[in-house]
């Protein structure tokens, strides 16, 4: 279950049914899904946590890269690596989102909440492992 719902989100998919999409436009995401009914974002701010990694993660990394003199002797090879870098964070962030937004309907299903109105289990989808 844990992969299944983490590649429908890097698909920009919904993480429960995998049919109905997470982004309206490039980047402003659906309150909930049109096919389950699944809400995404219960309340504004709950997937904050799991969006700040995945964006976090790569620029720390070129951070790293700046830190350590990556391109310093040789200027051009510097500049397009991060200009390459850069081009693939922004193409890339929509997909990134829909990780963060798969990873907080896991961590829904698999610490539940009474209140919280995630859609009961799907047919063919496989059931949360204990």
């Amino acid at each position: 279950m844990i992969l299944t719902a983490l590649r429908r989100g890097i698909r920009k998919r919904c993480p429960h049914c995998g049919e109905g999409a997470l982004f309206s436009g490039w980047a402003h995401h659906l309150e909930r899904c049109a096919v389950c009914g699944l809400v995404y974002e219960r309340n504004p701010g709950d997937t904050w946590a799991f969006t700040i990694i995945g964006d976090r993660l790569p620029i720390a990394a070129i951070i790293v890269m700046i830190y350590f003199g990556y391109g310093r002797t040789h200027h051009v090879l510097g500049l397009i690596t991060f200009a390459v870098l850069a081009v693939v964070l922004v193409w890339t962030a929509p997909n990134r989102w829909g990780v963060g937004i798969a990873l907080h309907y896991l961590s829904r299903v698999y610490w539940p909440d009474p209140a919280d109105p995630v859609p009961t289990q799907l047919k063919n989808s496989p059931s949360p492992d204990p």
